[in-house]
């Protein structure tokens, strides 16, 4: 995401000629975007993309857990051992 940003600025003072930017080549005020493309490619491929959504989820489903268990008054010191252990 940050290649994307980053790329994005690149652009648009490339485009409207600011600063030093406007000096370089389109191929160098482009490279964040290839950047961003062969991230994308390798979290994918590795399963980093996937890796980090089910970790998403495993946290927002004990911090549901744990906030019903609350307010049901169960929270106790074994559940709270096990999320730490986690």
């Amino acid at each position: 995401m940050w290649f994307l940003l980053l790329g994005l600025i690149a652009v648009g003072l490339k485009y409207f000629e600011v600063g030093f930017v406007a000096q370089w080549s389109w191929w160098v005020v482009l490279i964040p975007f290839g950047l961003a493309v062969a991230w994308w490619a390798w979290a994918d491929a590795s399963g980093y993309t996937k890796r980090k959504v089910v970790e998403r989820e495993n946290e927002r489903r004990q911090a549901r857990i744990d906030r019903q268990r609350s307010q049901m008054g169960l929270l106790t010191s074994r559940s709270n051992r096990r999320r730490r252990g986690r």
